[in-house]
C-alpha cells in the first residue's frame, strides 16, 4: 500500500506532513490519520506543515472522515497545535482552500503558502514565540 501522506516527526516540535501524490484509499487515509494523531501522544506543543505540493484530493467520503476526525480531536488540536501551515503551489487550489476555511473554523491558527520556505519561516516563528511564552 502506497502511503497517502508521510508524517515526519524528525524535527519535533515541527511536524511535516508530505502528501505523496498517491490516491487515497480507506487504508492509506486511515494510516495518515493515525500517524497524525500519534504526533500528539506526548501532549507537547507542536506545529504542522502540510505540504500539499503533490496532493491528490481525497474522495468525498474521506474528506468527511477527516472533518469528523478534526471534530473528535478539536480540543487536543486546539491545546497542543501552535499552528498549521498549508503549502499549496497551485493558485486555484489555494483559492478553493481559503474559501473552504472561511466557512469552516479551524482548531489552530493556520496560513496558506505557495512554497515550503515561507511555511517553514512562519512555523518557526510560531514555535519560537511559544518557547518564549513558556
Amino acid at each position: 500500500m502506497k502511503p497517502y501522506a508521510i508524517v515526519d516527526t524528525d524535527k519535533m516540535p515541527i511536524v511535516i506532513v508530505t502528501f505523496t501524490g498517491a490516491h487515497s484509499t480507506d487504508e492509506n487515509f486511515q494510516q495518515y490519520l493515525d500517524d497524525l494523531e500519534g504526533c500528539y501522544d506526548d501532549r507537547k506543543t507542536i506545529a504542522i506543515i502540510f505540504d500539499a505540493s503533490n496532493a491528490v484530493i481525497p474522495k468525498l467520503s474521506l474528506q468527511r472522515k477527516q472533518a469528523y476526525w478534526i471534530s473528535q480531536h478539536w480540543k487536543m488540536i486546539q491545546t497542543y497545535c501552535k499552528g498549521t501551515a498549508y503549502v499549496i503551489p497551485n493558485m486555484a487550489i489555494r483559492t478553493v482552500l481559503k474559501m473552504i476555511f472561511s466557512f469552516q473554523n479551524q482548531p489552530a491558527p493556520y496560513k496558506i503558502f505557495s512554497n515550503i520556505e515561507e511555511a517553514e519561516i512562519w512555523i518557526g516563528d510560531l514555535i519560537s514565540k511559544k518557547k518564549v511564552l513558556n
